[in-house]
């Protein structure tokens, strides 16, 4: 459908909804802008309904999906200021701070949540396995390829590509002997959730990595690392996130390099090695 308005859509829909769905539509007419930034499961609990009936109420109203219907309604009520960034850009503010607060602001908030007992179980899974498959899609991707530039240097055996395909065809050749990195800022997308449910079948342990420890995707995974993020419901991509997923990964590969030991260190040196004939 086209667009225009989310709520003018809700309105003229509303006779032909539901009790339930009549539910969420007050829910969201009384408080259109509260609404937006909460996940579909977030939300599901607030209205005190299931995550079905929102996807049903969307598509009701004429979205394709509740992600299409949340991104309309976050175009109509959050201010167009908001909408440039994670945070509102207000008119003559320094870039540099606003970047800089909200990425540091990110990292405190991860930091201070951070469960340091799923980080060693996670390291110790990746250090442990046959081999370890990185995933990630979009800018996740460019995250994963972060992860495979850092770890490829202890010798493990670390299976990476940048098409989706490409990994659809590395998550068919894993085994109950592998573990999966899987990253993904929303943790809902179609694509990214094939890949976990073929490597799932194939008896591969999930690792995920995301902003949303309610999605789909983290409900699929044997543990979930958290990262905070200052995103605005209508900006997809989350800088800060990016950020404090890059740290993330440092960390987990300073504690995987404790794990290995000597046998780390020393493929830590031919890597260096390597590298410093290359250099004048």
């Amino acid at each position: 459908m086209h667009e225009v308005s989310a709520i003018y859509a809700i309105r003229s829909k509303y006779s032909t909804l539901s009790a339930k769905e009549k539910k969420i539509a007050d829910f969201i007419l009384e408080h259109p802008k509260e609404s937006v930034n909460p996940s579909i499961e977030e939300l599901a609990d607030r209205i005190g309904i299931s995550e079905s009936t929102m996807v049903r109420f969307a598509r009701k109203i004429g979205y394709s999906g509740y992600q299409r219907f949340r991104i309309a309604l976050a175009r109509e009520t959050i201010p167009s200021s908001e909408q440039l960034f994670e945070s509102e850009v207000t008119e003559g503010e320094d870039p540099v701070d606003l970047v800089f607060r909200n990425t540091r602001k990110t990292l405190e908030e991860t930091y201070s949540k951070l469960d340091r007992k799923a980080v060693r179980e996670a390291a110790s899974l990746l250090a442990g396995c046959r081999a370890l498959f990185l995933m990630g899609l979009g800018g996740s991707n460019i995250v994963a390829q972060d992860v495979y530039h850092k770890l490829i240097r202890t010798g493990m055996n670390c299976q990476y590509a940048s098409d989706f395909h490409l990994q659809l065809m590395l998550a068919s050749q894993a085994t109950p002997e592998d573990t999966a990195l899987i990253i993904s800022h929303t943790g809902s997308g179609h694509d990214t959730l094939a890949l976990a449910e073929e490597l799932r079948n194939n008896g591969c342990k999930l690792i995920i990595l995301t902003s949303n420890t309610r999605s789909p995707l983290a409900k699929m995974g044997d543990l979930v690392l958290a990262v905070s993020t200052g995103s605005s419901p209508v900006v997809a991509e989350s800088f800060s996130a990016r950020i404090t997923s890059l740290v993330l990964i440092d960390v987990l590969y300073v504690e995987i390099l404790e794990i290995m030991q000597e046998k780390g260190v020393d493929n830590l040196n031919k890597m260096r090695n390597i590298i410093a004939k290359r250099r004048i």
